[in-house]
């Protein structure tokens, strides 16, 4: 097997897991997961949102 046809299989299969892993991850989240923002920074603001808390 030549060096292009492997690295073509090696990464065929690395981002066929990679999408795997998000799909099962994707189908195990039951509801909206409640997280933490990002970033607080001493801003004084109340921790009631994150980045896509959608506020």
């Amino acid at each position: 097997m030549d060096d292009k046809k492997c690295f073509r299989i090696v990464n065929a299969v690395f981002w066929l897991g990679v999408l795997a892993l998000v799909a099962l991850d994707t189908f195990h989240t039951r509801g909206v997961r409640l997280e933490p923002p990002a970033f607080a920074l001493g801003s004084g603001q109340a921790a009631s949102g994150g980045h896509c808390s959608g506020r």
